[in-house]
């Protein structure tokens, strides 16, 4: 039985050229960047190359890039650092955040500062004037996702940065969903924080980027060496940057084609989901405004809906891998926070199921999914055709 990958909105192979430009600095350069003999030279120049090549791949200056473990880091970084520098009590984001995003600013409370969230609206996105409407004289910054991780849709950044400049108050952005899949420039999208993660891009893991604008209050959280000067100590993950320059590099070469791809794959299945299913499913978040290659599922022709964990768990046994819009946590099955904030009912949450489509998915691996959905589907239903 064949086995089809559709996840990669939670990670992604590494691509084979970023392995064989990383090979060497496993093997041969070797060397700490921090170190001042001619191998961790080799070493330091090589990091400096890749920082200006994700610099400019996102509109930034080089000096501008500090090098983290992942998206994790950089989003607890930059709303942490905020917090320390401007002394003020209030974080905005929103409900519908990264957990990176949401548990920070749940962390914060220990030291007085409030979470104050941005409500999205029924298809998961966040208005500006929404923004605007939670914006005091004590918001310390904003920190909204481009894309959201588990319904696809995309925030106009551009439109709440507008409001964010007015009322001088920092601006952040997870763009680990975005950044390769659809344009990112930090000047276009009125960004003084960014982050991004290496392995949604066929990247490798642990390691991730926070672009922070020149000028921007803020102080480090995290203190050691005086590596990326000062800002982040620890030693520098060189293979790792190395990676993560070479596939941002190669997923902006590749972006329109890419892009094609994945929509006309979406088209496939929704025209197959169409046919199997009719009235019987819905789509979470917004397919207008969203990227094309994650769509969240809901099967709703059951009473009382399917169990989402279930379903995943028999689409795996089919050998289709997919996430689902729940989350088990203390053996408990809880709805998605991110379908749960936009309005959704428990059935419906608790029966969703996200298909991120990937570079290397084909037409034949989308008949493959529709033929197991039928499948599991039909079976859980109690409906298998005999």
């Amino acid at each position: 039985m064949k086995t089809v990958y559709f996840d990669h909105a939670a990670t992604t192979p590494v691509d084979q050229r970023v392995l064989e430009a990383m090979t060497p600095y496993l093997t041969e350069h070797f060397g700490n960047p921090n170190s001042a003999h001619q191998i961790g030279n080799n070493a330091k120049v090589a990091v400096e190359e890749a920082r200006e090549t994700i610099a400019e791949a996102i509109g930034a200056e080089p000096a501008e890039i500090i090098f983290t473990s992942g998206g994790t880091e950089s989003d607890n970084t930059a709303i942490k650092g905020v917090v320390n520098a401007t002394g003020k009590t209030e974080v905005i984001t929103s409900p519908l955040e990264h957990h990176a995003v949401l548990h920070s600013a749940e962390a914060l409370k220990r030291k007085g500062i409030k979470p104050v969230y941005a409500e999205p609206d029924a298809k998961g996105i966040i208005r500006a004037e929404n923004v605007a409407d939670a914006i005091t004289e004590n918001t310390a910054m904003v920190s909204l996702m481009h894309v959201n991780n588990e319904i696809g849709t995309i925030n106009p950044l551009s439109e709440i940065a507008e409001v964010c400049k007015e009322h001088g108050i920092p601006f952040h952005s997870d763009t680990v969903q975005s950044i390769g899949k659809i344009p990112v420039d930090v000047d276009t999208l009125g960004l003084d924080f960014l982050s991004m993660s290496g392995h949604k891009i066929y990247g490798p893991k642990g390691i991730g980027v926070l672009y922070m604008r020149h000028g921007t209050p803020w102080l480090p959280w995290m203190h050691g060496g005086s590596q990326e000067r000062r800002r982040r100590g620890g030693t520098l993950n060189v293979p790792g940057i190395i990676g993560l320059a070479k596939a941002l590099e190669l997923s902006l070469t590749d972006m329109e084609e890419h892009t094609r791809h994945f929509k006309k794959l979406r088209k496939q299945l929704i025209r197959g989901l169409d046919e199997t299913f009719g009235d019987n499913y819905c789509i979470n978040g917004d397919p207008e405004q969203g990227v094309p290659h994650i769509l969240n599922l809901a099967f709703t022709g059951t009473e009382g809906g399917l169990d989402g964990e279930m379903l995943l768990l028999n689409l795996d046994v089919e050998g289709i891998c997919v996430s689902n819009g729940s989350a088990c946590t203390s053996g408990t099955v809880e709805p998605s926070h991110v379908l749960n904030n936009i309005g959704l009912d428990t059935e419906v949450a608790n029966s969703s199921i996200r298909i991120s489509m990937g570079k290397d998915n084909t037409p034949a691996d989308i008949d493959y999914l529709i033929e197991k959905l039928e499948l599991v589907v039909n079976r859980m239903a109690g409906t298998a055709k005999v």
